[in-house]
């Protein structure tokens, strides 16, 4: 009957008011009453809740009694009863610091030793609750730590639970005892606990080998025993702690490509891209976590995109109440593995943001608001909205025309024909523009869609007519097609044509010069100066700011429109470019030749380039240190003038 009364706290403090406790320490030290131990028991265990009753138990020297009755006895249901009140106290903190003042821990690992299952349980549950105080966490590296791992591979899954759960409580925030369980060889037996059909088990092995995975060094043996594998049953659980510790385990073992790679050929990633979908916060907090930490490469950012999980993230960023910030930092790290879609809705590109082949400027989209792959804008009709700006540096075979190739006469060659060409028909830029926006082998079958044409007999003799060209004209065309490197067509008979962006051999031609005559610079001020000046000799030169409504841009871009028969232009066929198509150059050149600088959209058609650079007064200054400052390159009105971000003449540059 006490110990039905006693779960209420009034009762208890009756009971200790009452000397209830001593009779009853009285009658678990009398060996004739042990019929009465277990029932005893279970009545200090409550009374054990109590503080006051802890302190009068002390006092009274019944606390030391009552651990080594626990230690001593040899009825099951006695020693778990006796672990379980250790366990329920244990969770306040000043019960905890007088159970280590008595050493309890002792009392716990003995306790572990049980043949008893309950038993077993119990003291991994107190062991559990005990680590809230340091010197006890000190105290089980050693003494308690490998019994633990041993009940890990007991046959009773609620003692591996219970075991489980007491490691995830010593290893947490504590790398000594992380490393002391690797040395107890618990990886094998926490990876095999993946597989429990307790939830709780689960969860709790796959927040010990998260606390594992943490340490550096511990990490390489954790991705050894094919963790990742085992993680991907927990994280398509139906339980939401299993799913949350078992993303924050994989969050913190792909930390390199190799483990990132492993997920992904094992398909890892699906489960963790639907658990953003979680109506938990925790889960999806999670999920958002190892997604980030996966966006680390290329090729599984790439996975996580074709996966739909950009789309989910950027779901849940326009949700108050969803996002958060691991949400933020996940979309924005894949972001930056599509440079064109970052550009287009936050309008920064970083230095670290390295624009490559097949990079797009689509102009400024809306949060939501789909972008539509390249291929796709390249097949629609020209229209009146602001044309796509391309930067492409590959040949249409898809290799590289410009890797060191200042020793290959025969492309020197071709560059200085190219050129000669266009200044000896710098208007006549119709046969230029016909080099094709799409795969040679699709154009050749499909001679009649005119935006995707390249320059062979049959469409030179289709167009022939109607542009009233003659042979000499045909022979030209077919002079400038050799000079532009374009393969022969072939694979007529292939029922898939493999397509290929537009060409731009102009901005092949740009980044030669500047990897020829700029690279080898070696001060970088100069560096970002002369590519400046070079930027704007391509884009029309020098623009007075009282001229700039005369420089009849728009017209130059609508002919290339209507010319290309497509919206996407190369930024190398822009012969007259204003603010945003002469920074968008500058950031792609400097990018080729490793001059860090930002790209910056602003207003009415405003983009600008942003440098850091060192304060020039501080030069030869002993012992001074200047911070990098920011510049504004000037591309438009004083090529190579740098103006000091903040200043008069950037802001006039940037907004007026």
């Amino acid at each position: 009957m006490l110990g039905v009364i006693t779960n209420d706290k009034k009762s208890q403090a009756m009971l200790r008011d009452s000397q209830g406790l001593d009779h009853l320490i009285k009658i678990l030290d009398t060996k004739e009453l042990n019929d009465l131990h277990i029932e005893a028991l279970s009545v200090v265990a409550n009374c054990l809740e109590d503080m006051d009753s802890i302190l009068l138990i002390r006092q009274t020297g019944g606390l030391k009694k009552l651990l080594a009755f626990a230690e001593n006895s040899t009825i099951p249901d006695i020693q778990k009863n006796a672990a379980k009140a250790i366990a329920k106290a244990a969770y306040d903190s000043e019960s905890r610091k007088l159970f280590h003042e008595q050493e309890v821990e002792k009392c716990l690992v003995t306790l572990l030793g049980s043949e008893s299952d309950g038993t077993q349980v119990a003291a991994s549950q107190a062991i559990s609750a005990m680590c809230g105080n340091a010197g006890s966490q000190d105290f089980f590296n050693t003494q308690g730590i490998p019994q633990l791992v041993r009940l890990l591979k007991s046959d009773n899954e609620e003692v591996q639970e219970a075991a489980a759960l007491a490691l995830a409580s010593l290893t947490t925030c504590n790398p000594a005892n992380a490393n002391a369980a690797a040395e107890a060889d618990a990886l094998g037996p926490l990876t095999s606990t993946l597989s429990s059909k307790r939830d709780g088990a689960v969860a709790n092995a796959a927040t010990v080998l998260m606390n594992m995975a943490m340490q550096e060094p511990l990490r390489a043996a954790v991705q050894s025993q094919d963790v990742l594998q085992a993680l991907i049953g927990p994280l398509g659980s139906a339980n939401t702690v299993v799913q949350s510790k078992a993303a924050l385990a994989v969050a913190t073992t792909v930390c390199d490509v190799e483990a990132r790679a492993e997920l992904r050929n094992r398909g890892g990633l699906e489960p963790l891209v639907e658990l953003l979908h979680s109506k938990n916060d925790e889960v999806r907090r999670h999920a958002s976590y190892a997604i980030m930490v996966c966006a680390g490469d290329e090729l599984t950012a790439t996975e996580l995109y074709r996966l739909g999980a950009l789309d989910i993230l950027e779901e849940i960023s326009l949700s108050v109440r969803r996002k958060n910030k691991f949400s933020e930092a996940a979309y924005n790290k894949l972001l930056n593995h599509n440079l064109s879609l970052k550009y287009s809705q936050t309008g920064y590109l970083s230095s670290s943001n390295i624009i490559s082949d097949g990079f797009y400027d689509y102009g400024r989209i809306n949060p939501g608001t789909k972008l539509l792959p390249l291929k796709e804008l390249c097949l629609q009709e020209p229209s009146d909205r602001r044309a796509v700006l391309l930067i492409n540096n590959e040949s249409v075979d898809g290799s590289l025309l410009m890797e060191d190739k200042s020793s290959d006469l025969s492309y020197r060659r071709s560059i200085s024909s190219s050129s000669s060409l266009r200044r000896a028909s710098k208007e006549k830029t119709t046969s230029l523009f016909s080099t094709g926006f799409g795969s040679p082998t699709e154009l050749k079958s499909e001679p009649t869609s005119g935006r995707n044409t390249v320059l062979s007999k049959s469409a030179t003799k289709e167009k022939g007519p109607r542009k009233g060209r003659g042979k000499k004209e045909e022979e030209k065309v077919k002079e400038e097609e050799e000079v532009l490197a374009i393969p022969k067509l072939t694979g007529e008979s292939s029922p898939e044509k493999e397509w290929y962006p537009p060409p731009d051999p102009h901005f092949c031609t740009y980044v030669y010069d500047v990897t020829r005559s700029i690279l080898p610079v070696t001060n970088v001020k100069e560096q970002v100066e002369v590519l400046a000046k070079y930027v704007a000799e391509k884009m029309g030169g020098k623009i007075p700011k009282d001229k700039l409504p005369d420089f009849s841009w728009e017209l130059h871009i609508s002919e290339l429109k209507f010319q290309l028969k497509s919206n996407v232009i190369p930024i190398g066929y822009i012969k007259k470019g204003i603010f945003y198509h002469r920074a968008l150059l500058f950031k792609a050149l400097a990018d080729k030749i490793g001059v860090g600088c930002s790209l910056v959209r602003g207003e009415y058609g405003r983009a600008w380039n942003e440098v850091k650079l060192l304060d020039p007064s501080w030069k030869g200054v002993t012992g001074a240190f200047s911070a990098p400052e920011t510049w504004i390159v000037d591309l438009m009105f004083h090529p190579g003038a740098l103006m000091k971000s903040g200043g008069r003449e950037a802001n006039l540059y940037q907004f007026l």
